[in-house]
């Protein structure tokens, strides 16, 4: 049953979730930050980043960009390659909209970007199209699409930068090509933030957790914020601010699933507890969260409702890709009706090459008195 979390509500629906795995992306190590979305039935995944097997941060290990395109056509079939992105980068918003797969931003070693593409797979070619750069460079942000609008919030405009940006920008893709552009738009009320989750309900844009940077006195690197905190935005009211998370997720797969009973889920993520002990922890590092929140708009509560699949096989500390666990840095995508989480970072510099389906499955409760 159900753990009501939050303001005490019972919930009026079971959530169940039933877990498969589809082939592993052709990586030894797998990729964190990747791309990923839907065209003519295909999943896509592209970009993202990882250190090459045998190696991590603390021992010398070199973060290594990725520029591959991927495509599977059913869970049970084996991957292929079919194109490049234009350079090798990850760590943007990817979104699907009419069987094409939207790509904004992203990051490489050295620097961060303001493109937009469009990626399209037709008669096994990848296309690439354009659409217009955002209006200032960023990675780390979240992004949905709310009748064929997109959102996009917070994120990191450059490498070095010890705050996280407060942008809040628009592009409204029912309208002719030519006379697209965004919009920038004003901010939540809440801390400038990355690494946030998004979602949507209706005619409603969400934003949710994150993480803020800031530089304490006298020091000179800037240290994480966890938030619980999240927003409701709507044209023509604005901002509002709903119920806090009961913890973190930040780097949560993004955006959000919708239910179709007007719920969002969350899907594990970051809440923080572990991130000053990851350098002493190494290989020790347990992961991530692997519970799944949902958020009901009609009583601004959060309830926990099941857990992402994560088996943990010997030696973890060594073999972490022998082991399932719940990723962070990684999208969210819904095909044929089921959720995707595909690759992502299990661990603190641990890729994982798995790839989730999640089948998600709503039950009204009885009403008692």
């Amino acid at each position: 049953m159900a753990l009501t979390i939050g303001q005490g509500c019972q919930p009026s629906e079971l959530v169940h979730t039933t877990w498969e795995q589809a082939m592993q992306v052709p990586d030894s190590v797998g990729f964190a930050g990747a791309y990923a979305g839907v065209s003519n039935g295909h999943l896509l995944v592209a970009g993202g980043a990882n250190f090459p097997a045998g190696t991590r941060p603390w021992s010398g290990g070199v973060k290594k960009w990725n520029d591959k395109v991927f495509v599977l056509a059913e869970q049970d079939g084996g991957w292929k390659e079919v194109g490049r992105l234009p350079r090798p980068m990850g760590y943007g918003v990817s979104l699907t909209w009419q069987d094409q797969v939207i790509i904004l931003g992203g990051a490489d070693q050295s620097i961060h970007y303001q493109d937009a593409y469009l990626l399209r797979f037709e008669e096994g070619k990848l296309i690439t199209d354009r659409l217009p750069d955002l209006p200032a460079p960023n990675a780390n942000a979240c992004g949905a699409l709310v009748d064929g609008v997109i959102y996009v919030a917070g994120g990191l405009a450059h490498p070095a930068d010890t705050t996280a940006t407060h942008s809040f920008w628009s592009l409204d893709l029912k309208i002719p090509h030519t006379e697209r552009k965004w919009e920038i738009l004003q901010g939540w009320p809440g801390l400038s933030r990355m690494l946030g989750v998004a979602g949507v309900i209706g005619d409603a844009f969400y934003l949710m957790s994150g993480v803020a940077l800031r530089v304490p006195e006298g020091d000179s690197l800037a240290r994480r914020t966890y938030l619980t905190d999240a927003y409701r935005y709507a044209t023509g009211s604005g901002w509002q601010r709903i119920a806090d998370l009961p913890h973190a997720v930040a780097a949560a797969p993004t955006p959000a699933y919708p239910t179709d009973t007007g719920r969002l889920l969350v899907f594990g993520g970051d809440d923080g507890i572990l991130g000053d002990q990851a350098v002493a922890l190494r290989d020790r590092h347990p992961g991530f969260r692997h519970d799944i929140l949902s958020y009901d708009a009609g009583s601004d509560s959060w309830n926990e409702v099941g857990e992402v699949l994560t088996d943990r096989q010997a030696d973890p500390e060594n073999n972490p890709n022998a082991s399932t666990w719940a990723p962070v840095t990684t999208p969210l995508v819904v095909w044929k009706g089921q959720v995707v989480l595909p690759m992502g970072e299990v661990r603190p510099g641990v890729r994982t090459n798995r790839v989730l389906i999640g089948i998600v499955e709503v039950e009204s409760m009885p009403l008692t008195s």
